[in-house]
This record gives structure tokens, sequence and C-alpha cells, in this order.
């Protein structure tokens, strides 16, 4: 099991440059408790309001800023492409996740916890999202928080 990892931070807010270390250990944390054996691909980008409101517009027709958005390569594929990247690629492809910069600082702020553990939560919910969970029910729901909580409190990422 390894992992790669792409990290951008697209923001003049050098505040973010420091949470590569923390994806990684999120995404290790998710990978053990997954029994995960592949080695994994994603890329991560923290983004200003602006632009995940354009990439939320565009991909899900919704013209507002959201915390986060996810999209997993796999989603798209049939069963028989699924196949064919998994038997000729060293590693699986899991997609992108995008936080947008503004809503995790405000967010931080409305629920009363550091922004490292907000942008923590939205990175954790978006690879949930990259490996299959949902929350368009009430159960899977459920099984995706508890996820969430799981990790973060795991690794110690605190709500202070």
């Amino acid at each position: 099991m390894s992992l790669e990892l792409n990290y951008i931070n697209n923001t003049s807010d050098s505040g973010f440059d420091e949470y590569e270390d923390d994806f990684i250990s999120i995404t290790n944390k998710v990978i053990n408790l997954l029994e995960i054996e592949e080695t994994l691909s994603l890329s991560v980008s923290i983004v200003l309001d602006e632009e995940i409101r354009k990439l939320n517009n565009e991909y899900r027709s919704i013209d507002k800023t959201t915390d986060v958005l996810s999209f997993a390569f796999e989603s798209d594929l049939t069963d028989e492409e699924r196949e064919f990247y998994k038997t000729q690629m060293s590693y699986r492809e899991l997609g992108d996740i995008f936080i947008s910069s503004g809503k995790a600082k405000s967010q931080s702020s409305e629920y009363g916890h550091s922004l490292r553990r907000e942008v923590c939560f939205l990175f954790t919910h978006g690879l949930l999202h990259l490996l299959g969970y949902d929350h368009q029910n009430e159960e899977d729901q459920e099984e995706m928080f508890a996820m969430q909580t799981k990790v973060l409190n795991l690794l110690n990422i605190d709500r202070s």
C-alpha cells in the first residue's frame, strides 16, 4: 500500500500550505481502516470561493459556493473500463477534491473549532466520497459521518 497525493494551494493564503501532512495522515488512516491494499492516487486543491462556485455550477448545476467538492474518477467508468484500469495501472486513481478556503474559514468560526479541524473534516468528507461513501439516505449518512468522526478522533484532530 502506498499513496500519491498531489496538493495544490490555489489561494494566496500561505496558511493553507500546512495541511498536506494532515491529508496524507488522514488518507493513510482511511486506507488502514478500510483495509485497502492497492496504491492510491488523488489530488486536493484549496481554492477560492469564486472557483468552487464555478465548479459547482458547471458540474452540479448549483450556482452557489459550497465547502467541498469531490470528483471520483471511477464514477464515470464502465465495469469494463474499471477492470482495464485495475489490471493496467500500477495505482488506483481516486479523483480530485476541491476545498473552499473561504467556506473553511467561515465554518470553523461558525462551528467553534480550529481551521485545521474544519479543513481536515472537509478533506475526509471528500476522500470518503471518492471511495464510494455517500449521504443520500439516513443509513448511508450515519455510516459516512461515523467514519469521518472516527478518523479525525484517531488522529487527534480536535475541535479546538
